[in-house]
């Protein structure tokens, strides 16, 4: 059995209770792991004079695989989120987040399974923004025909190999004519390569809108950063919440996987928060890896524990801990 070197980043907050919860769920499998643990976020600060250490960042480039807990953005001043800097540091630029309805959890939708595919490097979230007076401020928007093909396609390879039916396009052209419309421009020149795939193009507003009322008619939507980001919250919204969504980071050399929710600070220590959404992320992960089995054996085992809703934390409407409700998936394994 091939052993698999993975770093593991605890996170701030409520990150280092749920890591541990996914660690001992994924290491029930049997799969053999070498976990290389690195600390990095607001709690590092103070030793290191930075929440990304460089030490960090070499990790995942000698791995090439890690699995990471939630990290502290603070909202309107301090330093720039972590997140958006490891993307860029190790070009990950394929941001995959599923949103996939799960038995037991109520929701106004049932049977959704979408994915978003969201450039991940550059948009507004390239940070190239300033102060002009004291009354205005000014940020720049950059999409390039590179990251644009390299996101396309990887939505597209990913529709093939998932076997999806089609790929949308989300974008705001009709405005935003040459960043998006360059965006859009790439997407329908990589289409041509594919196709059996069904592709179609939506207004990001519209594409709301759209979600809402009839979720079930998308399959894999393509999306620039901004947008992706808040269109996969939305999907979030429809199978659950963020204690259910899953997501990775990809790129040509290493891959990220963690859980869109943050770090809610307030509930650190409690060992009570829904533990599920890093436990997905492993998931995810054990199938990057090529370790089909295992995740396939956790999914069924997620999805017993939620149907038999004994051991489900407060946000599932139960009273089991994080600890709880991890050892009751162990217990299905």
């Amino acid at each position: 059995m091939a052993q698999h070197e993975i770093t593991l980043i605890p996170g701030d907050g409520i990150g280092p209770e749920i890591a541990e919860a996914a660690r001992r769920v994924i290491e029930a499998t049997g799969v053999s792991i070498q976990w290389e643990i690195v600390r990095a976020g607001a709690g590092v600060i103070g030793e290191y004079g930075t929440p990304l250490p460089e030490h960090v960042l070499e990790s995942i480039r000698r791995n090439r695989v890690a699995l990471k807990g939630p990290l502290t953005t603070p909202i309107g001043t301090g330093f720039r989120s972590i997140n958006v800097a490891l993307r860029q540091e190790l070009n990950l630029y394929a941001n995959i987040r599923p949103a996939r309805s799960l038995p037991g959890i109520s929701s106004r939708y049932d049977h959704i399974d979408l994915i978003v595919v969201r450039e991940n490097t550059e948009d507004l979230y390239a940070g190239i923004e300033h102060r002009v007076g004291k009354n205005a401020a000014e940020s720049i928007k950059i999409i390039t025909r590179e990251a644009s093909e390299n996101i396309a396609r990887h939505a597209f390879e990913m529709a093939k190999k998932e076997k999806r039916k089609k790929v949308t396009v989300v974008h705001k052209a009709n405005i935003m004519k040459f960043t998006d419309g360059l965006f859009l421009e790439c997407a329908r020149e990589v289409r041509k390569d594919y196709p059996e795939i069904e592709f179609d193009e939506m207004i990001v507003d519209a594409m709301c809108m759209k979600l809402v009322q009839a979720p079930e008619n998308y399959d894999v939507l393509l999306a620039p950063n901004l947008y992706g980001d808040i269109i996969s919250d939305l999907c979030a919204g429809l199978v659950g919440g963020l204690g259910v969504a899953p997501g990775a980071n990809v790129g040509f050399e290493a891959a990220v996987f963690e859980p869109v929710h943050g770090s809610a600070p307030k509930h650190a220590g409690f060992n009570r928060v829904n533990p599920l959404a890093i436990i997905l992320s492993g998931i995810m992960m054990l199938k990057h890896i090529g370790e089909n089995d295992a995740a396939d054996r956790i999914t069924r085992a997620v999805e017993e524990v939620l149907i038999e809703a004994a051991h489900l934390t407060y946000d599932l409407h139960g009273s089991a801990s994080t600890s709880e409700m991890a050892d009751a998936i162990i217990s299905k394994l």
